[in-house]
């Protein structure tokens, strides 16, 4: 087996997604140009995207880190937008982009189009969210687009699934699609209940930090093929589950906590960069199988198909967030009127992805004995409408938020509930350590007491001091000058460490012990700030940054 080719689309993919974050293009956008520019390079490789490799193992750590990194509270406060995007879109864009298709295609089966429909219908997990973080939305907003993001492969999958049946005349009828639709989504469900606890419960048991992040790897795939292997929704699962342990994190060992953060970035970083490159890498296999459709035609017909697809979902969002609060004054009272903002940004934020492509890829080579049909067409129109997504919304997503002046996040009031929440907590440990040192068994030296005090007063003080003045000269808060010169004291630490094993005075076993607890230090420097580690330690930018 040839490993080159994986390791360019690695390196590439991943050395282009550094070099987003110093421009304003957004990681994913600019990954996809450079694959349709690379494409065609002589020399390239051919990249084919297989579903059997996408799904199943790409897929589920994307779902993952996703949901993983998501507010379970917040998507159950959203639970109606977000199933009704997740659900009801899904299979209202089925239906209506299949049937358009199959109006503006001279001889295309309905059944055949309505897989088409299947294949193009759910926005992009990862895709969806990128460019909201970026400017800034609203938390509630962002909470929506990312919720349907994570729940919407799964109906797409099962409509899919419905759709080929009846294409491929394996007798689909409505009750057998509703059935199995329900099969999946239950079943789903009902795997990741089963799956997390017991999960949840050996995280929290296997002491050993390099075994629970092992494990911690193993999960997404572990949920999606117990689940698949009974024809229920895998997306589910790993969603539930997901769900379920980012929750309950807190309750992991900390050393676990800061591995596994730094292994799934790692992780998100490498995949989501080499998905978006390969939708673009796959402009040569695409245009290759097209025949008797190349040129104009087909053009048109990738316009056409464009423009239903936007048009679509603002008329299933526009009634979805609207209606509710009309139509209910408990709902109007808790939520107040949405405006037509908030829905045309969520409308406009439909950008589709890789599995779009990975559903379209999966589509049978024949039905009832002969070719599957215009299935080389209903490639090429996934290709032009996920690159038309991603590049036509992606790219005017951001100045028309601007033009917009939609509300971003409130900087200082979440920084006021951040302050209060650590003061509350503050108190909370010293009435502890009061309580600690009254033991005997407990009793310390005053020096180091004080220094627990000090530590505790610190913490309380750092994100009050981010709200003071800053230095006139260096227009630095007192907490920015604070952390600053404490990373030049570690770093000082470190350059004597470093002489003293070249010296030979200790050995490089004790030089790791020494700078993983000064990097510690740092680390935890950085995390009282609320600020993402240097560069190159945090996920790309596309997904946006914690």
């Amino acid at each position: 087996m040839d490993v080159m080719p994986l390791l360019l689309l690695v390196a590439g993919s991943a050395a282009i997604a550094a070099a987003a974050r110093r421009t304003w293009v957004p990681a994913p956008l600019l990954l996809v140009a450079a694959g349709l520019a690379v494409s065609y390079v002589p020399g390239v490789p051919e990249y084919t995207l297989d579903p059997h490799i996408v799904l199943p193992l790409v897929l589920p750590p994307l779902l993952h880190t996703a949901a993983t990194d998501s507010s379970y509270l917040d998507l159950r406060a959203q639970v109606r937008p977000v199933a009704l995007l997740s659900v009801g879109y899904v299979l209202f864009a089925t239906f209506v982009v299949g049937w358009a298709l199959y109006l503006i295609v001279p001889g295309l089966p309905l059944t055949a189009a309505l897989v088409f429909g299947a294949v193009v219908a759910p926005p992009d997990a990862v895709a969806a969210t990128a460019v909201a973080r970026r400017v800034g939305l609203p938390s509630r907003v962002t909470t929506i687009l990312q919720g349907e993001s994570l729940l919407n492969d799964a109906t797409a999958i099962t409509a899919f699934r419905v759709a080929v049946a009846a294409a491929v005349g394996e007798g689909a009828t409505w009750a057998g699609g509703v059935g199995e639709f329900l099969l999946a989504a239950v079943g789903g469900v009902a795997f990741g209940l089963v799956l997390m606890a017991p999960l949840h419960w050996l995280r929290t048991h296997v002491k050993e930090a390099l075994l629970q992040n092992t494990l911690s790897l193993l999960i997404p795939f572990v949920a999606y093929a117990a689940a698949e292997q009974v024809h229920a929704s895998g997306v589910i699962a790993v969603v539930v589950v997901a769900l379920y342990l980012g929750h309950r994190a807190w309750e992991v060992d900390f050393a676990t906590r800061l591995q596994e953060e730094a292994v799934w970035k790692m992780v998100a970083f490498v995949l989501e960069s080499a998905v978006f490159a390969l939708i673009g890498l796959q402009l040569p296999v695409v245009l290759g199988g097209l025949g008797e459709y190349a040129g104009t035609d087909a053009a048109l017909y990738a316009l056409a198909v464009f423009a239903v697809v936007v048009v679509a979902r603002f008329v299933w969002v526009y009634p979805a967030i609207w209606l509710p609060p009309v139509l209910s004054a408990r709902i109007r009272e808790r939520e107040g009127r949405p405006g037509w903002k908030k829905p045309f940004v969520i409308a406009w934020a439909g950008m589709r992805g890789v599995v779009s492509l990975a559903i379209a890829f999966s589509i049978p080579i024949t039905a009832e004995g002969e070719d599957f049909p215009q299935r080389n067409l209903l490639l090429f129109l996934t290709f032009t409408t996920v690159i038309g997504t991603l590049v036509v919304q992606g790219l005017t997503l951001p100045p028309l938020i601007r033009v917009l002046r939609f509300p971003g996040r409130d900087a200082q009031a979440e920084t006021l509930a951040e302050a209060n929440a650590q003061a509350q907590a503050s108190r909370a440990a010293e009435r502890r350590l009061d309580e600690l040192l009254a033991d005997e068994r407990n009793a310390l030296p005053a020096p180091l007491a004080d220094r627990l005090r000090t530590v505790l007063e610190r913490r309380r003080n750092a994100v009050w001091e981010r709200l003071g003045q800053v230095n006139p000269v260096t227009g630095e808060t007192v907490d920015d000058t604070y952390r600053r010169l404490s990373r030049k004291m570690i770093g000082a630490e470190r350059e004597v460490f470093v002489r003293l094993r070249d010296g030979r005075y200790i050995d490089d076993e004790m030089l790791r012990t020494l700078l993983r607890r000064l990097d510690l230090e740092e680390a935890a420097a950085y995390r009282e700030a609320n600020q993402d580690l240097p560069s190159g330690a945090g996920r790309f930018r596309g997904r946006g940054d914690r």
